[in-house]
């Protein structure tokens, strides 16, 4: 069996790829455990070295990396580059910063000597989406890596080229070749992967659905697991914001990679006093975005990257404009080739409605009435996700107050849109997942803290 890529642009097969089989993908976990013995007991510097090397690769492979991305799921150049930037980011990062993370954290005991050691803990398996083809992969590699863990993605078919690139990546780098390994396999054998006694632990990041699957079948195999998952983030608009200066944050946190992104703005809960005001400033910055080829310069919001995708989206978009919901911008489905949705608002949009009930993975904006501050946070938080959420507010204390101690969700950010950065944990609650990637906690979370008592 192959997987074929697809250029959502055009909707012209790329390239087809072998699966692996049974006896190459038993080589390889061998392979991995292998290299693990070895990987885990080499310096913090000498790991350093190759993430550092790491970077060095991406930056010199920034621009087919970022073409490679366009062509298979869509992504606009200029955010390509920014990704790949990202990617160089996160291993230079945690090169420089992994050994004192990981430092032995004494404590005081009867003991002559006591602390808590943090150690590898064998072949991570990374079950990666293609939203993100290159820094979801690189946000869970750095980290494990540096650890002293090994790597093997099962990354999402559609990218499979992104993905054999990024481990060329890795091994020009100097990353032993069982230390980072890529897999392709489809998606019905990752059951079976995660059974692997080889494999230590799982990190996914993708859908809720595939989430309770993968955890699930770890926990039945009592394997941790790492689980970054859905969202329906809601950004709160209160009647003392800047306008000017939300609807802008709002539009590109819209917009970014076309909306298809699990931190990306979804629901804009807006106070009732400045709702109309405010809804039109979004507008006008929806309808500026330029939608067209990803490899042009100019592009901001490329294709969806599958048609099945841009499908779901305009069910959601009919069945909540059927429910009540004002459409005020796009909405219509492109006759043109290629797997374009336009910019979307709608208004006036409610519990009940799936523009505010599910996950929408494209370019389409909502607009939550609330009558007031209190009405506007019960609305952020009646969803089942916890991914990310924002207030924006010219009272930044109020806004941090809200941020910290009534908004349900794993990143909470004032007046600037949601993203994850190396220096910071980045993870959800409730159906977005467990577990939290980056930050001294991420870098935690494939290690066994052991503790050392010495008498």
């Amino acid at each position: 069996m192959a997987l074929r890529t697809v250029n959502p642009t055009t909707g012209r097969t790329l390239g087809e790829h072998p699966e692996l089989g049974d006896e190459e993908l038993r080589a390889i976990l061998a392979q991995a455990a292998e290299a693990f013995a070895a990987w885990r007991d080499t310096t913090f510097a000498a790991r350093a070295e190759r993430l550092t090397a790491a970077a060095g690769q991406l930056e010199r492979r920034r621009e087919a990396l970022a073409r490679l991305a366009a062509l298979e799921m869509g992504k606009p150049l200029a955010q390509g580059r920014a990704e790949v930037d990202k990617c160089a980011w996160v291993c230079r990062h945690f090169a420089e910063h992994a050994e004192r993370l990981l430092a032995p954290e004494p404590a005081a005991t009867e003991a002559a000597r006591s602390y808590v050691a943090f150690r590898p803990l064998g072949p991570i398996l990374a079950v990666m989406p293609w939203n993100f083809p290159l820094w979801q992969v690189f946000r869970c590699a750095a980290p494990a890596l540096m650890a002293g863990n090994v790597v093997l993605l099962k990354h999402a078919a559609n990218v499979t080229g992104c993905a054999l690139a990024i481990e060329q990546v890795f091994h020009a780098a100097g990353v032993p070749i069982g230390a980072f390994r890529t897999l392709p396999l489809s998606s019905a054998r990752v059951g079976a992967l995660i059974d692997a006694p080889e494999v230590a632990a799982v990190a996914l990041t993708g859908g809720t659905p595939a989430g309770r699957a993968v955890a699930a079948r770890a926990g039945a195999a009592l394997k941790k697991t790492v689980l970054e998952l859905g969202g329906s983030d809601p950004y709160l608009v209160l009647e003392d914001a800047d306008l000017e200066a939300a609807a802008t944050a709002c539009a590109t946190a819209r917009l970014l990679n076309a909306g298809q992104s699990c931190i990306a703005a979804k629901r804009f809960v807006v106070v009732e006093a400045v709702r109309a005001r405010f809804t039109d400033l979004l507008l006008e910055r929806l309808r500026a975005a330029k939608v067209g080829d990803p490899l042009a310069d100019d592009t901001t919001v490329g294709p969806l990257a599958r048609e099945d995708l841009r499908a779901e989206l305009h069910r959601q978009v009919e069945r909540s404009v059927r429910a009540g919901a004002r459409l005020r911008l796009g909405g219509a489905m492109p006759d043109d080739p290629g797997w374009f949705y336009p910019p979307t608002l709608l208004d006036d949009v409610r519990p009940g409605m799936p523009a505010f009930d599910e996950e929408t993975f494209g370019p389409l904006a909502a607009v939550v009435p609330a009558c007031d501050e209190e009405d506007a946070i019960r609305l952020a938080n009646a969803t089942p996700f916890g991914l990310g959420a924002a207030v924006f507010t010219r009272d930044a204390a109020r806004g941090e107050r809200i941020a910290r101690e009534r908004l349900e969700a794993g990143s909470c950010f004032v007046n600037d849109f949601v993203r994850s950065d190396p220096r910071l944990p980045f993870g959800g609650i409730k159906g977005s997942g467990w577990g939290r990637e980056l930050g001294t906690i991420g870098i935690r979370e494939f290690v066994n803290a052991k503790t050392i008592w010495v008498k």
